[in-house]
């Protein structure tokens, strides 16, 4: 499914009908369908540098007690994980090296706690205005961080290389930063 970072928030329904999706409602999309695979329904939001870069989602699903995530991102390293992470803090670790901005900085700071979608009125899966509710409650979770000041301080540029191959097949037209924002 095409990425598609406007700022038209949409359903899952939605999604599925105009097939395109960015994180956020691509993560909730993403949550749906494992739900209906017999996993629960939870997403996770992944927090950067405010105003350096945007927030990533992720759909969890755990198995044999190991945290895996699936997720759409325009990027190439911040999609699927395998369940293999023993907690939540290690699987967002997964994704820090990967987590970036255009001016090659690592961004990831924090994540959220699950948000379980099945305590949720289920019309934010058809209803966009509903979706749209939900969306800003899940934005207004507070963040756990991974780092330290201290240690944001020493943090090394990404490589050109390593960022080369983050946005092989990025829209950049999409990319924060660089989209009309």
């Amino acid at each position: 499914m095409p990425y598609n970072a406007e700022e038209r928030d949409r359903s899952p329904l939605n999604v599925i009908l105009d097939q395109q999706c960015h994180c956020l409602d691509g993560g909730f999309l993403a949550a749906l369908l494992l739900w209906k695979l017999g996993f629960k329904p939870l997403v996770l939001d992944l927090t950067p540098v405010p105003a350096l870069d945007d927030d990533h989602v992720l759909a969890l699903y755990q198995i044999e007690g190991r945290w895996g995530a699936v997720a759409k991102s325009n990027f190439v390293q911040l999609g699927f994980r395998e369940p293999v992470y023993k907690n939540l803090r290690e699987l967002a670790m997964s994704y820090f090296e990967h987590y970036m901005n255009t001016h090659r900085q690592k961004t990831l700071r924090g994540y959220t706690r699950p948000m379980d979608l099945s305590t949720i009125d289920p019309s934010w899966m058809w209803d966009e205005s509903a979706a749209n509710r939900l969306y800003k409650k899940f934005y207004t979770r507070k963040s756990i961080p991974l780092i330290t000041r201290s240690m944001e301080k020493r943090l090394s540029l990404v490589r050109e290389n390593i960022f080369q191959a983050e946005t092989l097949g990025t829209d950049m037209s999409w990319v924060f930063g660089i989209r009309g924002e």
